[in-house]
């Protein structure tokens, strides 16, 4: 008799928190966007002493990073007051940033050591760029801040999604890499927000949520990470941190989510495995 190996047990408590702590965004992305995301969204129900508290509880539990997101996570009003406040906890933090406006403010604060960032960049021509983001100069913008944030020796990962047929995405990643870039991943578009073209499920996912990682919405709503949206598993701002992943539907959601072979996980690019110790953002259709 053949007996099938026992899948590894999912960690209660993630290692790795996303923040989604805005709506709001700079561009449009209309064909992908998982949040919907725009200039005319709002930051949400979870208030700025509403964050500070859940970045405390992670702490506090034992997530060791979080990374803000969005949106555009600059745009949010106390966006440097959290990110300090997570420093200040002891915490590692990505900024997932689009990277089309940086504050002379904001780079200061990207060049601490415990901080990262990540953007997504579509193509290594900008009218491909902006057919993705739906923003005239985004192209230009994002590229100068990516070697901004290489000349400052900010960590930096970029991810490239195919969003239509004909992108030269082949072609952007090795932009990067001339640009100084060393963490490029290539992801497709998810069924999630305005990239759905179908009812989201977890076939959507690539396999790895819940393990190691969750997210937290504007409205405070858990989910095993940004892209499993649809997957709710608990409120944090109700119920807090600790007793959403003590709880039944966190550890129910957690085990419905298909495990997948590092091959068949998140992209197809062979060099990344959407390990979260490796590639934190999952290269998210952003």
């Amino acid at each position: 008799m053949t007996i099938a190996p026992e899948a590894p047990a999912r960690p209660a408590v993630p290692d790795f928190l996303e923040l989604e702590i805005t709506g709001r965004c700079q561009l449009t992305c209309p064909s992908l966007c998982y949040a919907k995301a725009g200039p005319t969204e709002s930051h949400g129900s979870m208030t700025a002493d509403d964050w500070k508290r859940i970045i405390s509880e992670a702490a506090e539990i034992g997530v060791k990073k979080v990374q803000f997101i969005g949106g555009e996570p600059t745009m949010h009003p106390e966006f440097e007051a959290l990110v300090h406040r997570a420093l200040a906890l002891g915490l590692s933090v990505q900024v997932y940033s689009n990277l089309y406006r940086v504050k002379p403010e904001h780079w200061r604060l990207f060049t601490h050591p415990e901080v990262s960032l990540a953007t997504s960049y579509y193509s290594d021509v900008a009218e491909e760029h902006e057919r993705v983001t739906g923003r005239k100069g985004s192209h230009a913008a994002t590229r100068e801040n990516i070697v901004k944030a290489v000349s400052r020796r900010i960590p930096l990962q970029v991810g490239i999604v195919e969003v239509f047929e004909g992108q030269r995405t082949a072609e952007a990643r090795q932009e990067l890499y001339d640009l100084g870039v060393r963490t490029v991943n290539i992801d497709r578009v998810r069924s999630v927000g305005r990239g759905e073209v179908h009812v989201p499920s977890t076939k959507d996912l690539c396999g790895r949520c819940a393990d190691g990682r969750a997210a937290v919405m504007t409205d405070g709503t858990v989910t095993p990470c940004v892209l499993g949206r649809f997957l709710h598993t608990g409120n944090a701002k109700a119920d807090g941190l600790a007793a959403v992943f003590n709880g039944q539907q966190w550890a129910d959601t957690a085990t419905s989510i298909p495990r997948r072979s590092p091959s068949m996980a998140c992209t197809p690019d062979d060099s990344s495995d959407c390990d979260p110790s490796n590639t934190e953002a999952c290269d998210p259709a952003y």
